[in-house]
């Protein structure tokens, strides 16, 4: 859920980057923090163990305007890609206002895909929150490679719900502004909508 800073004039609003591990999330953000200018965002901050890494930072998007008054800054995270580090993914997705996930387009990554998004589904509904009612949307990383799976069929598998999705190659920074934008947008509407 979205905080609101009132000394600042700020409504905080925390989007998490999910998927499978090596699918593009940490790309997606590093892309985005490289590309987005120095006096609109916060320090990129890396919690780095031997086994696992989640990144984040906030920025502040000026062309986004004021809701009642207040600016918007958002929050991004990157979740552990495997699996096995659940606990931090669950920690992550605390008061979550936004999720983008990242799935891994090639042929022998689909079976990640499923497990990652079904893990997702799962730890949303540990903590009260609903998939299906989220600010929520999909990019289809790594669509540069030549074994990938056709989008019809990602969809088919991964988007029954037919939620705004996007093709991206994140390192050369194709789909990533489009992705974040989206997700952004369903959340600035659901501000919007709840009065907060």
């Amino acid at each position: 859920m979205s905080f609101i800073n009132y000394s600042a004039r700020e409504i905080n609003c925390k989007i998490v980057y999910y998927g499978p591990g090596l699918g593009g999330k940490t790309t997606n953000l590093q892309y985005i923090y490289k590309k987005t200018s120095p006096d609109a965002k916060g320090k990129m901050i890396s919690l780095a163990t031997e086994t696992e890494r989640t990144l984040f930072f906030d920025f502040l998007p000026l062309a986004l305007g004021m809701i009642r008054g207040f600016k918007t800054r958002f929050h991004l995270y990157t979740v552990p890609g495997q699996v096995f580090y659940d606990a931090s993914r669950k920690l992550i997705l605390k008061g979550v206002d936004g999720v983008v996930f990242v799935a891994d387009s090639q042929v022998e990554r689909m079976e990640a895909n499923i497990e990652s998004l079904d893990n997702l589904r799962t730890n949303l509904t540990e903590q009260g929150y609903n998939l299906d009612a989220i600010s929520f949307c999909i990019q289809y990383n790594k669509r540069d490679l030549p074994n990938v799976v056709p989008v019809e069929e990602m969809n088919r598998v991964l988007n029954p719900k037919n939620v705004p999705w996007f093709e991206g190659v994140a390192k050369d920074g194709r789909g990533v502004f489009d992705t974040l934008k989206e997700v952004a947008k369903q959340v600035l509407m659901e501000l919007k909508k709840t009065g907060r």
